[in-house]
């Protein structure tokens, strides 16, 4: 299936139904009375989040939804039908906006989260309700009220606690590959990867976290280059980021340091909040040093790295080809996982002070 993760589209929901004007005419009942009913409620549209999709395919080509209106009223007090609610099922992590003011009416976070979207228009007033003891023939009736509509953007941000960044080629599918039962393309060419893949990392019977993997940026990326950065949204619900270096890059004119710096300039420039998020430091292709050299080769780019970017975060050094290193990577990471998730603790413990003045 194709993946799509933004779409517009349109929706309409259903307009009330008139109320009616009518009287009761039935022989020997002189002056039956108004006897005119409501219309009925407009349809509504919702939307609902189902963890079974992952691709906004279905809004990409059926773009108008448009519920169904509510039927008018009739006589003999009869009320009109409500129309039909309309439920489009999203992927879980879509976030749906209005495209007219940029509100956001829906982030959809959760399975079978159901949110509404447009609100039916109330059904109109039959003569029944206008009937008084100074009026008893009201003539007056009123018309439904119209169904709410927008037209809506839909962008899917995909539900991860873990994100890997890095230059197309820097083992980012292929770290995935080793780490959980993900299957991402993996060539020898830059962008292989051209869509979102998610992998679900097992660390123990009970224990597991969710590794998303996108297109790789190249320098450039917020003004276009490559891929662009419309992938970057997918890493915004995210809690670490794993920026994975080439250590060992095919090319000799290939500086690590100066691009893993432009990869945090293009993080940056895009989206100041996502590049304050924990960012981890992987150096990945280990496999290629040779063993004796590896220990220089890290340490000299740390040294220059560092330097550069004032880094002092967590430093990982893997071969995702091989696994070699991954374990201790993925338990820290669900140990900084579990930490990120306990609450934060206040002091109520009571004291034997006395209240201040006034309290």
């Amino acid at each position: 299936m194709k993946f799509i993760d933004e779409a517009k589209i349109f929706v309409k929901a259903g307009d009330g139904g008139n109320g009616i004007a009518t009287f009761r005419r039935e022989k020997y009942i002189p002056m039956g009375g108004p006897n005119g009913g409501d219309g009925g409620k407009g349809g509504s549209v919702y939307v609902v989040a189902d963890r079974n999709i992952n691709t906004l395919v279905d809004y990409r080509y059926t773009r108008k939804f448009l519920a169904q209106r509510g039927e008018n009223g009739g006589s003999a007090d009869c009320y009109g039908a409500g129309g039909d609610d309309i439920v489009l099922r999203m992927p879980v992590g879509t976030v749906v906006t209005d495209l007219a003011t940029g509100e956001v009416l829906a982030d959809l976070a959760e399975h079978d989260q159901k949110v509404l979207i447009a609100k039916g228009g109330k059904g109109g007033l039959g003569n029944i309700h206008f009937k008084s003891s100074t009026n008893r023939a009201p003539r007056q009736c009123t018309k439904g009220d119209p169904g709410e509509e927008f037209e809506l953007g839909l962008e899917l941000r995909v539900i991860a606690d873990v994100g890997l960044l890095g230059l197309p080629n820097a083992g980012k599918s292929t770290l995935i590959r080793a780490i959980s039962a993900a299957r991402p393309k993996v060539a020898d060419y830059p962008f292989t990867t051209l869509h979102p893949n998610l992998g679900v990392v097992r660390v123990g019977a009970e224990k597991s976290f969710v590794v998303a993997d996108v297109p790789g940026l190249i320098e450039g990326a917020a003004d276009g280059a490559g891929l662009g950065i419309r992938f970057l949204k997918h890493l915004q619900r995210t809690r670490i980021l794993l920026h994975l270096v080439d250590i060992a890059p095919i090319d000799p004119d290939a500086n690590p340091v100066k691009d893993a710096k432009a990869i945090v300039g293009e993080l940056e420039k895009h989206d100041p909040e996502l590049a304050a998020k924990p960012r981890w430091l992987v150096l990945n292709k280990l496999d290629l040093i040779p063993e004796e050299d590896r220990e220089k080769a890290v340490k000299d780019f740390l040294k220059a790295y560092k330097k550069a970017m004032k880094y002092d975060g967590p430093v990982f050094t893997i071969a995702a080809i091989n696994g070699e290193g991954t374990k201790p990577l993925i338990y820290a990471i669900q140990e900084a996982l579990e930490q990120m998730a306990i609450p934060v603790e206040t002091d109520d413990t009571p004291t034997d002070e006395p209240p201040e003045a006034g309290a």
